[in-house]
C-alpha cells in the first residue's frame, strides 16, 4: 500500500466515506488513478464489482455493466481521488501528475517511463491493450500511441477523447470516442511518427 501522510489518510478516510467505500478499497482505486496520471484507472476490488476501467470524462466499465450506481459512484471516487492527488504531491511520483513543471530553461518535467515525444506536456489519461498503448493530451491536442515500439502523434482537432478501444485482432483498427461520436484513428492527421 502507497505510504501517505496522516492528514491524506484523513482526507482518502473522507472520501471513503462519502462515496460508501472501505479505506482499503479507495487506497486501491487511489493507487489506480494516480498509475493512470489522473485521467484515467484500471482496477480490480470486489467492492467495485471485480476488475473495471474508468476515464475521466464518464467512461467506465465494470463487471456488473447495468449497475449505473456503482459507475456514478465510482467516477465520483475516481475524480476525488484524482484532485486530492494533484493536491498533496507525496502522493504522485516526481510531484502533481496534472502540472507542467517547468525547469531553468522552460522544459516541461519529465519522467523516466515516458514514451512519447518531448513538448506536449503530461497526458490526461494513458492506457493499453494488446500490443498497443496510448497517451492523450487534451491541452495540447495531440493522442500519442506507441504500437510495437513505433510512435505516431495525431492532431484529435476539436475532440474530447473519452475512450479508446481496439479491434481484437492483430494490428486491428482503433476507434476513439468523443463528443461527436467515434472516431476512426485513420482519420485524424497524423504529426510526427518515430521508431
Amino acid at each position: 500500500m502507497r505510504q501517505v501522510s496522516p492528514a491524506a489518510q484523513q482526507a482518502i478516510a473522507r472520501i471513503a466515506e462519502r462515496h460508501g467505500f472501505s479505506d482499503e478499497a479507495t487506497f486501491a482505486m487511489l493507487d489506480a488513478v494516480i498509475r493512470g496520471n489522473g485521467g484515467m484507472a484500471q482496477f480490480s476490488h470486489p467492492e467495485f464489482s471485480g476488475s473495471g476501467q474508468w476515464m475521466r470524462g464518464g467512461m467506465i466499465m465494470v463487471s456488473d455493466m447495468f449497475n449505473n450506481g456503482l459507475k456514478t459512484r465510482i467516477d465520483r471516487l475516481c475524480l476525488d481521488l484524482a484532485g486530492l492527488a494533484d493536491s498533496q504531491p507525496d502522493l504522485v511520483p516526481g510531484g502533481s501528475f496534472q502540472s507542467q513543471d517547468q525547469g531553468s530553461h522552460g522544459q516541461a518535467w519529465r519522467a523516466s517511463g515516458d514514451w512519447w515525444p518531448d513538448g506536449i506536456g503530461r497526458p490526461n489519461s494513458t492506457g493499453a491493450q494488446n500490443n498497443m498503448r496510448y497517451a492523450y493530451f487534451r491541452q495540447a491536442r495531440r493522442l500519442a500511441v506507441d504500437v510495437d515500439g513505433e510512435v505516431c502523434v495525431y492532431d484529435t482537432l476539436d475532440h474530447d477523447i473519452g475512450g479508446f478501444s481496439q479491434q481484437q485482432s492483430h494490428g486491428g483498427s482503433i476507434t476513439l470516442t468523443s463528443q461527436h461520436g467515434p472516431v476512426n484513428l485513420s482519420d485524424l492527421p497524423l504529426v510526427s511518427r518515430t521508431g
